[in-house]
Formats: C-alpha cells, sequence, structure tokens
C-alpha cells in the first residue's frame, strides 16, 4: 500500500486510548469503544495513507492528496498501523457480540497483513511499477466517473499532479535490488502510462472550462509524462541492470500472509494437494466433455477448436453485453439471487495501466460514492500495433465458453451483484475491508454454479448445433476453471518451491503449467505468470470456491429440506466481503474447517 504522513502527530493518536483498561469495559462500552477506535483507524490510518482508496471509496475530501511513497513516509505509516494494532487488540473479544468480533479479527488480521507487506515483503524497494502505476490509478480515479462537475476533478488531477515528480524521486531512493521479471513489467506497461497522460487524461477534460485550471494542468500533465519518460530511460539504463532481487516470499511469509488475508491456516503441502485435485477433477471433466463433442479428437485438439470460436475483437464488448439479459432472465427464473438493482454494468476497454496483468475486471464505484454510481466492466482488447499471431492467442481467451464464464463472473450473477449488496452488508469494516477468497471466491464459484442450475443447457427438443453449442460453453467454463487451479499451484510453487527437488520453481515452469496443465495459451501463461510474482496469493480464486461449496453442502445437511440455494446465496451476501471462515460461524454457528 502506498503512503503519506500523518496530519494528526502520534501523540495526539495516544490520547484517543479509551482511559478505562479494555479488560474492565462493558459489552456496550466494548461495542462503543471498536466503533470508535475503528473509525478513527480509518480516518487517520487507512485513507491517510491511501488517498486514492478514499476517492475510490467516495469519500471526496481526499481527492487533492496523493501519496507520501518516502521512506520517511512509509516509516510513519508503520509506526500508526503498530499504534493501532495495539488500540485494537486491547479491546476484549469476548466483550463484543459475534459479528464485531468478527469484524475485530478481520481489521486487526488487515493491519497485520499491511505490516508484513511493508516491514518483511517490502515492496516500496522491490517493484517499480507501484510508482508509476500507483500514481496512474491515482489519476484515473478522478476521471473516471462524474463525481463532481468536470472544472471541480480538473483542479483535483492538477493539485495531484503537482505531487507526482517527487515520487519518482522518491523511487529513484527507494528501490534498492528489485527482481529482474518486476522491472521488466514496470518497463513494458510505462509507454502505455505515458499515452494515458498524453492523450486519455486530457480527453477526460474537454468539458472544462475554468481557465486557469486548464493552464495549470498543462504545465503540471507535461511534467508527469516528463517524469514518466525520465523513470523509463533511468530504469532501462539503471534499474535494469542491477535487478537481481527475488520475487520469493518464501513459506514463512507466504503462510502468513493468506492467515492475515483469508483467514486460511492449512498448511501448505495440503493446501497444494487441494489445488492439485481439484486442477485433475477439472481435467477429467474436460475430457469428458470434449470426448462428447467430438470423440474423434482429443481434449487437446477440442480445446484448439474452442480457441478459434470467438467474436471479432471490435465485437467483443458487444458479445459481453448481450449476455447479461439471459443471465438476469434465468437467475429471477430460477431463483438464483436476489439482484437488488436492474441497472446494469456499463462497458469499456479497460485503462492502459491494467492491461499487462488482465483480461477483464469489474470497477465498481466505492461504498460511500453517492454522485456516481456507475459500475465499469473492463475488457482488455487487442492493442493496434500487435501481429495477427499474437491477436490470435489473446482472443482465444475470449472464446464462446469463456465470454459465458467471463459474464458471469465479472457481472452475474458475479462481482457486479456482491457490488449490488454493498448497502446491506452490516459494518463500515466489512465495506472497505475484503478477503479476495469471498470477492473473487464468490465470482469464481458462480461460473460453476449457473452452469449445474442448467444455464446454458441444451432444451429437450435442441438442434444438434445447439447441444454442441452447449458443451463448448461448458468446455469454456472448465478451461477458466484449469486457469484458476493453474494459479492455485503455481502461486504456491513460485514463492516456495514446495515439492521441487531444487526448492524452486522457475518462470518457465510456471507458463508450462499454464499451458500444459492449465489449458491456457502460452501468452496467456507469461501474462499470468508475470502476475503471480506480484499477486503471490492469487490462489484464492478456487481457494474461496472450495470455501463456498463446502459451506453450501455442509448446511445442505445440516438444514435438509429446508435447505434454498437463493436463501443460501442471500444470507452470503448479508455478510459482506467477509473472510469465508467468519461467514461459515455466522451461518453455521460452529468453527469447522472451512476446507
Amino acid at each position: 500500500m502506498v503512503i503519506r504522513p500523518l496530519l494528526t502527530s502520534l501523540l495526539g493518536l495516544v490520547m484517543l486510548t479509551p482511559t478505562a483498561p479494555a479488560q474492565r469495559l462493558s459489552a456496550d462500552g466494548a461495542t462503543q469503544t471498536f466503533g470508535f477506535v475503528s473509525d478513527q483507524y480509518f480516518s487517520d490510518v487507512l485513507f491517510h495513507f491511501a488517498p486514492t482508496y478514499g476517492t475510490q471509496a467516495g469519500l471526496h475530501q481526499y481527492d487533492t492528496q496523493l501519496e507520501d511513497y518516502s521512506a520517511a513516509g512509509i516509516q510513519r505509516q508503520i509506526t500508526a498501523l503498530h499504534l493501532y494494532e495495539k488500540k485494537i487488540e486491547e479491546i476484549p473479544a469476548d466483550a463484543l457480540d459475534a459479528s464485531v468480533a468478527a469484524d475485530r479479527e478481520i481489521l486487526l488480521n488487515s493491519i497485520r497483513s499491511q505490516l508484513l507487506s511493508l516491514e518483511v515483503i517490502r515492496n516500496w524497494e522491490k517493484n517499480p511499477d507501484n510508482y508509476s502505476s500507483g500514481i496512474t490509478s491515482s489519476i484515473f480515479v478522478l476521471m473516471e466517473r462524474p463525481f463532481a462537475p468536470p472544472n471541480t476533478r480538473l483542479r483535483a488531477v492538477v493539485e495531484r499532479e503537482k505531487q507526482i515528480p517527487q515520487v519518482f524521486v522518491e523511487a529513484r531512493k527507494n528501490l534498492k535490488n528489485p527482481p529482474h521479471i518486476f522491472t521488466e513489467i514496470a518497463l513494458e506497461q510505462i509507454d502505455g502510462l505515458v499515452s494515458f497522460f498524453e492523450k486519455d487524461v486530457p480527453a477526460a477534460f474537454v468539458e472544462a472550462d475554468d481557465a486557469k485550471a486548464k493552464v495549470d494542468f498543462a504545465r503540471t500533465n507535461a511534467a508527469v509524462i516528463q517524469s514518466l519518460k525520465d523513470y523509463k530511460a533511468w530504469m532501462q539504463s539503471d534499474l535494469l541492470p542491477r535487478s537481481n532481487g527475488d520475487y520469493r516470499l518464501g513459506a514463512e511469509t507466504f503462510t502468513k500472509k493468506l492467515s492475515y488475508d483469508e483467514m486460511v491456516d492449512v498448511p501448505l503441502d495440503r493446501l497444494l494437494q487441494v489445488a492439485l485435485d481439484d486442477l485433475h477433477r477439472n481435467q477429467a471433466e474436460f475430457a469428458r466433455v470434449a470426448k462428447e463433442v467430438d470423440p474423434s479428437k482429443t481434449p487437446q485438439q477440442v480445446l484448439a477448436e474452442l480457441a478459434t470460436i470467438h467474436p471479432a475483437p471490435d465485437k467483443l464488448l458487444d458479445s459481453f453485453h448481450s449476455t447479461f439479459d439471459s443471465l438476469i432472465s434465468f437467475i429471477r427464473e430460477h431463483n438464483i439471487i436476489t439482484i437488488p438493482s436492474d441497472v446494469q454494468p456499463t462497458l469499456e476497454e479497460t485503462p492502459p495501466f491494467m492491461r499487462a496483468t488482465t483480461f477483464a475486471s469489474m470497477d465498481p464505484p466505492g461504498p460511500f460514492e453517492t454522485h456516481s454510481t456507475k459500475a465499469y466492466f473492463n475488457v482488455t482488447l487487442p492493442e493496434k500495433d500487435w501481429a495477427a499471431a499474437h491477436v490470435a492467442e489473446h482472443m482465444a481467451s475470449f472464446n464462446v465458453g469463456t465470454i459465458i464464464a467471463t459474464s458471469v463472473h465479472e457481472a452475474y450473477p458475479g462481482h457486479y451483484v456482491q457490488f449490488l449488496w454493498q448497502n446491506q452488508f452490516p459494518s463500515k469494516v466489512r465495506k472497505l475491508v475484503g478477503a479476495n477468497s469471498n470477492i473473487e471466491g464468490w465470482a469464481h464459484y458462480t461460473e460453476q454454479m449457473m452452469l449445474e442450475e442448467g444455464y446454458a443447457a441444451p432444451s429437450a427438443n435442441a438442434t444438434p448445433e445447439q447441444v454442441r453449442e452447449s458443451k463448448l460453453i461448458h468446455l469454456g467454463q472448465l478451461q477458466d476453471a484449469l486457469l484458476r487451479d493453474a494459479r492455485f499451484v503455481n502461486s504456491i510453487k513460485l514463492h516456495t518451491g514446495l515439492g521441487e527437488p531444487s526448492g524452486r520453481w522457475t518462470i518457465d515452469q510456471a507458463v508450462d503449467f499454464f499451458v500444459n496443465e492449465g489449458y491456457q495459451s502460452r501468452s496467456v501463461g507469461l501474462v499470468e505468470t508475470k502476475r503471480g510474482t506480484a499477486d503471490a496469493t492469487y490462489l484464492y480464486y478456487t481457494l474461496g470456491k472450495l470455501e463456498i461449496l463446502k459451506l453450501r453442502e455442509d448446511l445442505k445437511k445440516k438444514q435438509g429440506s429446508a435447505f434454498n440455494l437463493q436463501t443460501f446465496h442471500d444470507n452470503f451476501m448479508r455478510q459482506g466481503f467477509a473472510p469465508v471462515k467468519v461467514i461459515r460461524k455466522a451461518m453455521l454457528h460452529d468453527n469447522s474447517p472451512v476446507l
């Protein structure tokens, strides 16, 4: 996480500590104290050190502020995090009701995860892209939503841009010995970032008519562009030759991160076996369905055919949009989940600074945004200068099956529907602090669940072509499941080398695993491997899906004939973005294992 200095002295923050010893608090007193301290944490630490997240969350008092990327600023953040870790620890969990006690645990884990990142993982010393993509994101959140008039947002852009050149001064001081692949990724993305400031940012404010703001913007934007170009030259000539660091977290840090972020403490060897078992199940199912599609072909040959069945690149956004109505109708007719709004997400091309590591994503407004409530469904289109073979490889990720799976995952009933529920989340903690095994696990679970409930199944009088298309959609869902299985395996192996005689799993091995075992193209395998070096625990997709499936089955056993799928899904949504461990306890009233 990026940072800025505290506005309030730490002495002032210490005075916020309750005067009564924590163990003597009544239940009401403990709840009030936790509410007070957690609110102070969000304002004095979380948003204070990450004002871009404040803008994203819909809190626009942070719009003119930029993260402080200096080493001194990072130390101030570390001090503040330790202070609030102690404050929250002093509030006794047993004096809180179950939901608030869970919020306390969620918040403590989030603070400890941030401390692990800043003090142990130290990406501020290792990842040059944190600086270039970080500042780009800070401007993007001001231009993507019309939460205020163009002049107001342009003036906020100017204030943030004034501070950006100093960010690259701090980057040169902070970056010690990055992993070579981190510097490569930063260089791969930076031309797109320069183009973003040269073209996209000015185009976003063509309607602004504040003459002074436009003059100021011309100056600050030119300085940002030059800073990015200088940063690129510095990375090429200075940083890249000395980028010999290690991206691996190691087993101990990896385990701690998984525990803090996802509340999962399953031993890594068992976790790896869970991943491999799911991979093999999905491979076997893929082989079975592929044989039904064409008995004369191997699964790999059917996969190669599937890769060619996709829309033209300029029709890709339309193809996604056309799935929305059928998904919504099916969800309502089959009582899958309550959809709280009829408003659909807005489809658009993925922003430039995100294109190197993502194919599709959902970008909803923050929980406190009141003026611009659109959610954006981002899709990464092929670049205009790509060779035909590169375009074909990229478009293979958007075949007839994966378009359905991606629409389910990102929109209905995946991320977008979960976003629509956030007004019903029980607390600020559940809105602002999320577990990816919940968020991504839910979205990935819905891909499988929707087909199991009969979406895209052929009717009794379906033509052979319709039956075949249904099977191809199933194969697309399985291909996406295999992609997530390969992430699961590679995240553990890339960062711990578990099970490897040499004790390490190379970049080339990871790419090959995505291709050979995850049934992905080589270009996808490379993008996914690059992502896995920095997004160490991106196993959370399949991990979360398996946790939700187990929760559903355990609840079915407990409730018997009273079990109702829509009720299960609605109750899951009401718990917010909490780790599945917390949701299990709330829904089953026990501490049974998540896996």
